[in-house]
Parts: C-alpha cells; sequence; structure tokens
C-alpha cells in the first residue's frame, strides 16, 4: 500500500506522459465531456453560447469568412464553432479524436445541410492535401501539447495554411500559472461520478514546474478491477515565448487579444489570443 501512495504522488517529468485519449475516447468520460461542450452557460469544453457567438462575430469580421472561405477546425468538439462558421458560408473542416462529438456534429451538420467535413481523428496526425484560408484552436488546446508537439502542430499548421493564411488560437497565461497551486486532495467518487459510472476513489495532485511554467493535474482513479492515471498537462505563455515558437515555424504574429472575441490585450488576464499568419 505505501509504494502505491508513493506512484499516485509521484511527480512526474514535464510531459513526460501524453494521456489525451483516455479522457476523449472513453465511453463514460466522453459522455461527460459532450455534456459539459453542449451545457450552454458553462465554461468547460467549450465556452459557455453567448462567448461563442459574439467570438464568431468577430473571426467573421476579422477574417472576412464568406462564400468558399476553407477554415480547419482543430478540436471542434460537437462542432459549436464549425457550425455557426458554416452557416456564414464558409467550407469548414473539423477535426477530432471524440468519436462521440463528431458523431453529434455530423447529425447536426446533416440536419442542417451545412458545408462541414469532420474527421475522427487525433489532430496530431491529421493530413490532408487541402489548403486552408484559416486554423482554429480554441478553448486553450494548444496548452495540452508538449515543446515537441507543439513544433508539430505549429509545422501541420503551415503545411495547410494557404500563403498568407493565418491562425487563430488562444492560451493561458503567466497571470493565470500564477494563481495555480500545489494540492494533493482524495474523495470517493471524485468529480461527482466523472471518471466512472461505478464507484472509484479518486486522487487528484496538482504540481507545479516554475521554470517551464507548467502545471499538471495528475489524477488516479481506482476502481475494483483497474487503476489508471489520467495527465491533464496545462503550459503557460508569455507572449514573447508564444511569440517565438510561431517565428520558428514560419509565421509572423499579426495580432495578439485578450480571448477570442477580439477583446484588447491585457497582460493581467488569465488568458490571452494570437493572430499568426503565415509567410
Amino acid at each position: 500500500m505505501f509504494e502505491e501512495l508513493e506512484r499516485i504522488n509521484e511527480r512526474p517529468e514535464p510531459f513526460e506522459f501524453y494521456t489525451a485519449s483516455d479522457l476523449w475516447t472513453d465511453e463514460h468520460t466522453s459522455a461527460q465531456m459532450l455534456s459539459f461542450h453542449l451545457n450552454e452557460a458553462i465554461d468547460i469544453s467549450s465556452r459557455n453560447a453567448a462567448f461563442i457567438s459574439r467570438s464568431v462575430e468577430w473571426i467573421a469580421s476579422k477574417f472576412n469568412i464568406g462564400k468558399d472561405t476553407k477554415i480547419a477546425d482543430f478540436g471542434c468538439g460537437p462542432g459549436l464553432y464549425s457550425t455557426c462558421l458554416a452557416k456564414r458560408r464558409a467550407n469548414v473542416t473539423g477535426i477530432d479524436f471524440s468519436g462521440r462529438s463528431i458523431a453529434y456534429a455530423k447529425a447536426v451538420a446533416a440536419r442542417e445541410q451545412l458545408n462541414i467535413s469532420y474527421v475522427e481523428q487525433n489532430y496530431l496526425d491529421f493530413e490532408t492535401q487541402d489548403r486552408f484560408d484559416l486554423v482554429l484552436m480554441i478553448m486553450c488546446d494548444f496548452c495540452a501539447l508538449s515543446p515537441a508537439q507543439r513544433k508539430e502542430i505549429l509545422s501541420k499548421f503551415h503545411r495547410i495554411l494557404r500563403p498568407g493564411g493565418s491562425v487563430l488560437l488562444d492560451v493561458y497565461s503567466l497571470a493565470a500559472f500564477d494563481q495555480r497551486e500545489e494540492v494533493a486532495t482524495y474523495e470517493v467518487n471524485l468529480l461527482n461520478g466523472f471518471w466512472s459510472p461505478n464507484k472509484y476513489y479518486g486522487f487528484l495532485n496538482t504540481f507545479k514546474y516554475d521554470e517551464e511554467k507548467t502545471a499538471l493535474d495528475k489524477y488516479t482513479i481506482v476502481e475494483s478491477e483497474r487503476t489508471r492515471t489520467v495527465y491533464n498537462w496545462l503550459q503557460y505563455f508569455a507572449p514573447e515565448d508564444l511569440e517565438k515558437e510561431f517565428g520558428d515555424a514560419g509565421f509572423s504574429v499579426e495580432g495578439l487579444y485578450s480571448d477570442v472575441m477580439g477583446s484588447p490585450y491585457d497582460p493581467n488576464s488569465g488568458e490571452f489570443a494570437v493572430i499568426a499568419t503565415r509567410a
């Protein structure tokens, strides 16, 4: 028992483990995540409905979205942004590896006869011959990727964008990192049964890595038949660090904002958004 508790509370190296599929493709947790996506009043999995509406208005204006604008929506979930942009006559491709979310999104697109192509795949593995005018990665997905994965995804963005095409994504700021604290908690059915339909014992260890500006929420879920660990990594950025990553990938940063609604940049904001243009 002591050795097991030691493993539960062990601090891994930054981005040592990658378990995103355990969250998004598991039968039970993917259903939970979809319900969060579709709850228009909360900011879990997706932004709330009012935010998305204002965000789409700004995106459509900023990028002159119209007939046949080609958009790739990375981490599209159940298609909340894809659907809105397709209604503005954009040609949208949505990529997500949650089969449950993609099935929901496809049903909406078919019902409303929208020009959207959905791909059920880990977007790190996504390849296409299409060339896009705009790539979206919204809800701070970029922060969940390791440095090597971020380099890979930016290279992919550069490859699939037309010359002069743009990326819009949002990230967590250093102001948000400063608010994080290391904690260790334990609870029966942690997060109100989120992790399993059966009884389980849940451990949450939050670790901060000050040098890397990275945080980890490490969930250990102990059920009668199995024990599993899910690693939720988050990278936090200073604007200059994000600009360097884009610059190294062949992009020029055109603008910083406090969010993907186009709010003026505020260094005290917990998040910020970036527009970067492919050379």
